[in-house]
């Protein structure tokens, strides 16, 4: 199907308008569709046209109530919820854990216990070595 942007002089027919969904009914030949700059339309056979409306009337009256419910709930939680959103920020910041240089954050787990012990110990035993080679390189 082809669109027809607004303005445009048509036959005479049923249009339906993509921006506003409504079927527009033009009279006679050669009159332009109505309609902003940007709006376009779909030329709809006149069977199709009696099949869609109803169902569009249909759809209409059994949407618009929700839409109204929908449109009070949420002016009505919308400040309440504001409220948690404020203190739950603020309650974060103050009880977030400080950041601990050294430790694996991407792991997703701290740092085990107790090997910086062995860590020191093995450096404890390589300064050592390197301390007794060094003092057989001056002696040699």
């Amino acid at each position: 199907m082809t669109t027809i942007a607004a303005g445009t002089q048509v036959k005479k027919g049923y249009y339906f308008s993509m921006k506003s969904w409504t079927l527009q009914p033009v009279p006679s030949d050669g009159a332009a569709l109505p309609g902003a700059a940007g709006e376009t339309y779909l030329h709809v056979p006149l069977l199709l046209a009696f099949a869609v409306a109803p169902v569009m009337g249909a759809a209409f009256l059994m949407f618009l109530p929700f839409v109204g419910f929908y449109l009070a709930s949420t002016a009505a939680v919308r400040p309440v919820a504001r409220l948690f959103q404020r203190s739950a920020a603020e309650l974060a910041a103050t009880v977030q854990p400080g950041w601990a240089p050294g430790e694996a954050h991407l792991a997703g787990r701290r740092a085990e216990t107790g090997r910086d012990e062995v860590r020191d110990a093995r450096l404890d035993r390589l300064e050592q070595k390197i301390a007794a080679q060094r003092e057989q390189r001056k002696s040699a």
